[in-house]
């Protein structure tokens, strides 16, 4: 697999193929098995995905501290918002139901971590309904996210003890990002700038669950950066070009959760974890969850 987000737009660019077709290529070539198996195994990612998502659109689950459950129905039925039924808002939802059926011990794919699963699925099942995209562009376009991670997991960091929020949420923006630009229709540089755009919009994002539990703020992390993603996409595809390529942005990230205070990495001692708020709730949930033998 490729080590560089360049690397890989390059061999897209020279043999005129998109990038879906030359991490399919590499990852035939790297496990000695055929595309077929690989996108049949993607095929069964994204069925787990969708269940994921209609599962969480009911609004009857709540996660075992109580922290959350619900929310997902309510944004997919508001009426209120400025963006009520608009793909922008049905994304939004897609990203907390894929969290809350996380937090309440339901199946779901963790792409790439469980605590950054939500943005992905969103992102890529609400565009691909708000236009019509068939199973097939869905598979290519899982194909280009896994590039995308695998490069960031290579370059950087995705586990949120190591880097941070940035490396869960904020890689899981910048997959969404690159993989639904070519979806739909972006060019593979376009990807390379949409990576960019969505990750740089994470830079510094702490990872500070309360109590421990993936739960809060975890959930809505994923709805904010699946807006992220959408943002970036829109840019991408509008030709807005970011300067900083996304290798060096990716590699910024990994620097910067290198550096971040131990505090803001998954311990649930910093952040809005140490708030008092934050510190109240922790204690009573967790006792609750004790008590119920959990």
């Amino acid at each position: 697999m490729f080590t560089s987000l360049a690397s890989a737009i390059a061999a897209a660019q020279q043999e005129s193929k998109s990038l879906s077709q030359v991490a399919l290529e590499a990852e035939a070539r790297d496990q000695g098995r055929p595309i077929a198996e690989i996108r049949d195994a993607l095929r069964r990612a994204l069925v787990v995905m969708r269940g994921a998502i209609e599962q969480g659109l009911v609004g009857d689950l709540r996660s075992e501290s109580g922290l959350v459950g619900g929310d997902a129905a309510k944004v997919h039925h508001s009426k209120a918002g400025p963006f009520a039924g608009s793909p922008f808002s049905d994304v939004l939802a897609r990203a907390l139901a894929v969290q809350e059926v996380n937090a309440a011990m339901g199946v779901i794919v963790a792409a790439p971590t469980a605590g950054g699963a939500g943005v992905l699925p969103a992102v890529l099942t609400g565009l691909a309904a708000a236009r019509n995209i068939d199973d097939e562009r869905l598979i290519d376009a899982l194909a280009t996210a896994g590039l995308i991670g695998a490069v960031v997991a290579e370059r950087a960091s995705l586990s949120g003890a190591e880097g941070g929020c940035q490396a869960e949420t904020g890689a899981a923006a910048g997959m969404a990002a690159g993989a639904a630009t070519e979806m739909l229709g972006g060019t593979p540089a376009q990807v390379g700038h949409a990576v960019a755009l969505a990750q740089q919009g994470t830079l510094g994002l702490v990872c500070d669950p309360l109590g421990g539990l993936v739960e809060l703020p975890c959930v809505f992390r994923n709805a904010t950066g699946a807006a992220i993603a959408l943002a970036a996409i829109e840019m991408a595809l509008a030709g807005v070009e970011f300067a900083i390529p996304a290798d060096e942005v990716i590699d910024t990230m990994g620097e910067i959760g290198l550096a971040m205070d131990v505090r803001y990495r998954e311990t649930a001692g910093g952040g809005l974890a140490a708030t008092p708020t934050g510190r109240r709730l922790a204690r009573e949930r967790l006792v609750h969850i004790k008590r119920s033998g959990v």
